[in-house]
């Protein structure tokens, strides 16, 4: 349920998740489940746990079946998608992974031709290796969503706003065709890019919502981490199994740093919303920029649809530097607030080129499919004051671009 509308940047977007910073700090978190009744959930390192007989434990046996310390992390996390239950991974690849495993030899996935290169790779070099029917459809365009789906699909991923051209999938209608397709179709959303503060694709009709949590759910880019949210319980039980089976899990410590990340979420996304939308705004407006992509602007082509479907936008942009990949390099090299690194959703800005970094594992002409050029730069704008960031991308436009303003 949502509270009522926002003003600001949030204008005209979703209203805001009901009560979300109140159950984001307080959920999972309850001083009483301790002995010590500590406000602050503690780490607990034990690998075991001691039994009051074979086989009649207190709730936990071994860490990595169960851990008190994610056990909070994973409630709070439910709360915060709407869902009844998460399970925490070690990383977002980790969590793709384990949802991969629900599946066998020949059957059929159908991923969104845009997403991190990191899942690209694992559906290519990995999934299709053992023996998984994957196939790339541009899911922005449902009738090519629907041509793609088999006899054999079970699983239909989609991340939105895409890495790194940010297209915007209507989670709702994707979700629709995918279960009239067939009602025993996974609908799983990587809702990295958003966090849970500004999308619940689970209320649009999604069967998973899953993270890199290393980016914004944890936000302080010190945990590599990954999340999944499902209210199914059939599908729970599953991915609880294989979260112990395979044994891909976070440490006490991660859990209790990412914990932590959680309770200030929605203030963080409100000022990533705030300093992305300024910048973007700059960036569209100067003449040595080619063309910018952020959902959050008029100009973006399912901006519209982001406005239903999302609360607001987070920090993302990407943009097409006018020139060629020396311009691109020139303006990567000259930041100096940004810091050249991979990885987003920190409270530091973060800058990228795609093409060379992060989805250097996608073929070059997919690449070329896509836009992911050599001009293309990702922007992770971080919660430093609007003004020092619009002029660090300034001073670094004019040491791409010397001669034009």
């Amino acid at each position: 349920m949502a509270s009522q509308k926002q003003g600001g940047c949030s204008s005209g977007f979703l209203a805001e998740f009901k009560s979300f910073a109140t159950e984001a700090i307080h959920v999972g978190q309850d001083p009483e489940q301790w002995k010590s009744m500590a406000v602050v959930p503690p780490i607990s390192l034990s690998t075991t746990f001691k039994q009051h007989g074979p086989g009649d434990h207190a709730g936990f046996e071994y860490s990595r079946s169960g851990n008190p310390t994610r056990n909070c992390l994973e409630k709070a996390v439910a709360a915060l998608d709407g869902a009844k239950h998460c399970v925490a991974l070690a990383s977002g690849l980790a969590a793709t992974m384990t949802i991969t495993h629900l599946l066998k030899s020949g059957d059929g996935i159908v991923c969104m031709n845009d997403v991190y290169g990191g899942t690209n790779r694992y559906f290519r070099k990995v999934a299709m290796e053992l023996g998984l029917d994957v196939s790339f459809a541009d899911c922005t365009k449902l009738e090519l969503l629907k041509a793609a789906l088999k006899s054999n699909t079970k699983l239909v991923w989609i991340e939105t706003p895409t890495n790194p051209t940010m297209k915007v999938v209507d989670i709702k209608a994707c979700a629709a065709i995918a279960h009239e397709h067939s009602k025993n179709t996974i609908v799983v959303v990587d809702n990295t890019f958003m966090s849970a503060y500004f999308q619940r694709p689970l209320a649009l009709g999604a069967d998973m919502c899953m993270y890199s949590a290393t980016k914004y759910m944890n936000g302080h880019s010190d945990v590599v981490m990954g999340l999944i949210s499902v209210s199914r319980e059939d599908l729970y039980e599953r991915l609880k199994f294989f979260q112990n089976a395979l044994g891909a899990v976070p440490s006490p410590f991660d859990c209790y740093m990412c914990n932590r990340g959680l309770k200030t979420l929605h203030l963080r996304m409100k000022q990533h919303f705030s300093n992305a939308l300024a910048a973007a705004k700059f960036l569209e407006a100067d003449p040595r920029v080619e063309r910018v992509i952020f959902p959050g602007l008029p100009s973006h082509p399912q901006h519209e649809l982001v406005k239903r479907q999302c609360t607001g936008c987070p920090g993302m942009i990407s943009f097409y530097i006018k020139g060629k990949l020396e311009h691109a390099t020139a303006f990567l090299k000259g930041l100096k607030l940004f810091t050249l690194a991979e990885s987003l959703g920190g409270y530091e800005s973060l800058a990228e080129h795609p093409a060379i970094m992060t989805h250097a594992s996608v073929p070059e002409n997919e690449r070329a499919e896509l836009g992911i050029s050599d001009t293309l730069i990702r922007l992770s704008v971080g919660l430093e004051d609007e003004q020092d960031i619009i002029q660090d991308l300034d001073q670094a436009l004019a040491a791409a671009h010397p001669n034009k303003k």
